[in-house]
């Protein structure tokens, strides 16, 4: 099959959460399978995307706001999927990915460029996978100005809501300077959003499927209590809808061979883990001779939706019981302020960095391999990928029971030694400290625990499932005879 995948971040050039990840990995493992495919990204100021790429002859004329603006196409041959970047200075240049006034008009440019790209590569695709709000107006796009057009006439689009809590919501008497009409703004069947429009809603509506990023996320979105005021539009569309869980890329994660950490290991021979440890304690400029002590870690951004609050309010309890604790993240200057005073307090017992760049990947790499617990104590979680990471690494997650969490993790049992990690289900600082209590438990027992890390690292969450999965939707909407004959 014939496919393009447009994403607002894409490994390695541009990252700000698990959207990246998966932009990254899918089309990869879609192309292990034998299927051509394409990624679509916007060109931000990056070295990254600079070095290694070349331009794509000729320019892409975008019509937009009124006019006709020219954009450069570059182009990355040098993995296994090329990589496309709409080339946009005045959108994209702006030191950041996101959190301007303009985000929607940035993206909504980009959207454009996306279709317009399709048909400079000679179209024919078959299908067109999109991913949240920022590119939530392709199929807007293409339902209504290029629904003429037979470069897309049997294009099927795809899009994956990775985190419905953002919706792109802009003014609907913008609309004409998207070039989009504005009838699309109704309350039935259309993309107006109380009062607002929705590039995210437009996804919603116009796209040809719909598809979440694990199938425990797919069913709550569908209630008033995580739908952020669509559920009713995704329970119209339940039969549109497909929960399919990411996977992880063993290329880059996978303790027998990532480059960032002291000593590989694998199930077969875990000697290395704890010479991971050890590095793990010197990077964060904690005693190295506590090696005995169990060590705590999370890679995350510092909000509510993570579950910061839980973690903060149980801090002092859990280093009381002798937790090393070491944190990687940057969001909410409250929740970074509180972790760095715990830092100064507890200067033996607590790690912390601040930041979004190639030492927080590295620490990143270096917690899942050194680390003996990892905490994931969300709000809600769409999927999640550090709980997956964590388990091929022996690193025992503890995590709340939302979304891809849920559809992951497995209670440990200690009379039939089965389960993966520990979850908790009431969102509520006793019932992690709990959880924390029990998994200290099992940690005493050193044979009980070496169980339960085997039980997680010789699962498989690989992409090639999920790929899997992911191309029958595809033949099931772009070849539905052949499938129904199937």
């Amino acid at each position: 099959m014939n496919i393009l995948l447009a994403a607002s971040e894409v490994v390695p050039y541009a990252k700000t959460g698990g959207l990246a990840d998966v932009a990254a990995a899918l089309p990869k493992a879609l192309a292990r399978l034998g299927h051509q495919v394409r990624i679509v990204m916007p060109r931000y100021d990056t070295e990254q995307i600079v070095e290694g790429s070349g331009s794509l002859q000729g320019r892409l004329h975008v019509p937009f706001n009124f006019t006709t603006r020219t954009s450069a196409v570059y182009v990355d041959r040098s993995g296994e999927v090329p990589v496309y970047f709409i080339d946009a200075p005045q959108y994209f240049s702006r030191g950041r990915l996101y959190g301007e006034n303009d985000d929607v008009e940035r993206f909504a440019y980009f959207s454009r460029a996306v279709v317009e790209l399709a048909k400079a590569l000679g179209g024919a695709f078959d299908i067109i996978h999109l991913n949240d709000w920022m590119t939530g107006l392709v199929p807007a796009y293409m339902r209504t100005v290029y629904s003429g057009d037979y470069a897309f006439a049997q294009t099927k689009t795809v899009f994956t809501i990775h985190n419905i809590a953002f919706a792109g919501l802009f003014g609907p008497g913008f609309l004409p300077n998207l070039g989009l009409p504005e009838w699309i703004h109704r309350a039935d069947g259309g993309i107006e959003f109380y009062g607002l429009a929705s590039a995210l809603k437009a996804g919603l509506i116009f796209s040809d499927a719909i598809t979440t990023v694990s199938p425990k996320y797919s069913r709550e979105i569908q209630t008033p209590e995580a739908g952020q005021g669509l559920d009713g539009l995704l329970r119209a569309r339940r039969k549109d809808m497909f929960g399919i869980l990411n996977g992880v890329d063993y290329d880059e994660w996978s303790p027998e061979k990532d480059r960032y950490i002291a000593a590989n290991f694998s199930p077969d021979d875990l000697d290395g883990k704890r010479e991971c440890k050890r590095d793990l304690l010197a990077g964060f400029g904690l005693p190295q001779e506590e090696l005995e002590r169990p060590v705590i870690g999370c890679i995350t951004r510092l909000t509510t939706q993570k579950g910061i609050d839980l973690i903060f309010k149980v801090a002092q309890e859990m280093l009381d019981r002798g937790v090393i604790f070491v944190l990687v993240g940057t969001g909410e200057s409250y929740y970074e302020q509180g972790f760095q005073t715990l830092r100064d307090a507890r200067p033996r017992q607590v790690g912390v960095y601040f930041g979004q760049d190639e030492r927080s990947n590295e620490l990143a790499h270096k917690i899942e391999a050194g680390a003996d617990m990892f905490l994931m104590p969300s709000l809600f979680e769409p999927c999640g990928l550090n709980q997956m990471y964590s388990l091929k690494y022996g690193t025992v997650p503890v995590v709340r029971a939302v979304g891809g969490l849920d559809d992951t993790i497995e209670n440990f049992d200690r009379t039939t030694r089965s389960g993966n990690g520990f979850k908790f289900y009431e969102y509520n600082p006793t019932r992690l400290l709990e959880k924390i209590y029990e998994a200290l438990l099992v940690y005493a027992d050193s044979e009980l625990w070496r169980t339960l890390m085997l039980n997680g690292m010789r699962a498989d969450h690989s992409w090639e499932r999920s790929a899997r999965l992911y191309v029958e939707l595809y033949e099931r909407l772009a070849r539905p005879n052949a499938a129904a004959a199937d």
